[in-house]
């Protein structure tokens, strides 16, 4: 989200709407330098820091716009007590597989019907977050729910002009999780046939709580000569024009950032149907869909991919450029201060 932030920023200030960015922490990398920020104190949750704040200097904003904050809760209509602005609350969360339990359902229906009317607009970044918002919040807050698609800087993506039709390089970009289901894919390529499996090579991009994990399975497996971990890198769009394909077999999903940047490298996309995945990926034009968790289907899958049965033909820069780029999701929040 930096680069939407920084752009975001720019935009606003071309319009003389001045931002006060109330974050978890401070920020100087990149052009966080030339913003305002309220950093929240250490005891402190965010929420309760920007209530702290606006009461204390007596501040009234335009608008209240809010990132990765929980939906209707107490907060806003603590928010509304004290400002007279128009909230727009932004859903960046994925759901689980098979969603909540039925106590945390109810518990969802209920403060949809408390404290989303101190809300002003929702917007989910894919169709999939503001279907779930519905079936959280109720259906009463469809009138003042849309969707805004996260984009990317695409002019900084380096794309494959030349991807392999057989014997494949892919690589894996993703925060190291039990829900990411790297787990998953370990498993499918160690049921691969002999003769297919040392054909295909996988870089694992990320760091993660699950790491040590999914390296131990690695090993137990002997499939170190296939999968290697290269942790964390800041330079991603430099580096997924140097694969054949990116490999993501989640569990859950909001709107996957990397599934577009590896899109937009020309990369193809091998994923499950999870959140708004199948709002970008279309099976047979830009990549593959597999079942969620179905460990099967995958080795079968990625063995048809290293023989070169199954295969992309088409660029897959062109829907991210035209669609989900980062300067129109920039312009579809700017018309959210029209609204």
């Amino acid at each position: 989200m930096d680069h939407f932030f920084w752009r975001f920023q720019k935009a606003c200030e071309a319009q003389h709407i001045k931002i006060d960015w109330f974050f978890p922490n401070t920020a100087t990398h990149g052009a966080y330098h030339q913003f305002r920020i309220i950093p929240a104190l250490k005891h402190l949750s965010l929420e309760q820091n920007f209530l702290n704040y606006i009461e204390a200097n007596n501040v009234q904003y335009s608008y209240i716009i809010t990132h990765f904050v929980e939906l209707c809760t107490p907060f806003f209509k603590s928010l509304k007590r004290l400002q007279n602005s128009k909230v727009i609350a932004v859903d960046h969360n994925p759901r689980p597989l098979h969603g909540y339990p039925l106590k945390k359902r109810i518990k969802k229906r209920l403060k949809g019907w408390l404290f989303s009317r101190y809300i002003d607009q929702f917007v989910g970044v894919s169709d999939y977050t503001v279907n779930e918002i519905l079936k959280d919040f109720g259906n009463h807050i469809r009138n003042k729910s849309l969707v805004i698609y996260n984009g990317i800087a695409i002019e900084n993506i380096i794309v494959n002009e030349n991807r392999k039709k057989t014997f494949p390089k892919c690589l894996v970009a993703s925060h190291l999780r039990p829900s990411k289901g790297v787990q998953d894919l370990i498993e499918a390529v160690y049921q691969l046939p002999e003769s297919v499996k040392y054909h295909i090579k996988i870089d694992v991009y990320g760091e993660g709580p699950y790491e040590e994990i999914l390296k131990n399975k690695v090993n137990s497996l002997s499939l170190n000569k296939i999968f290697s971990f290269k942790g964390s890198v800041a330079n991603l769009n430099e580096i997924y024009c140097l694969y054949d394909y990116m490999l993501q077999p989640t569990h859950m999903e909001c709107f996957s950032l990397s599934i577009l940047e590896s899109l937009a490298a020309n990369v193809p996309v091998i994923t499950t149907p999870v959140g708004g995945n199948t709002e970008v990926v279309k099976q047979g034009r830009n990549g593959f869909i597999f079942e969620t968790k179905n460990i099967k289907a995958l080795a079968q899958l990625l063995e048809k991919m290293v023989k070169g049965d199954m295969y992309i033909n088409g660029n897959t820069r062109t829907l991210i450029k035209e669609k989900f780029s980062i300067d129109t999701m920039v312009v579809n929040h700017l018309k959210l201060l029209e609204l």
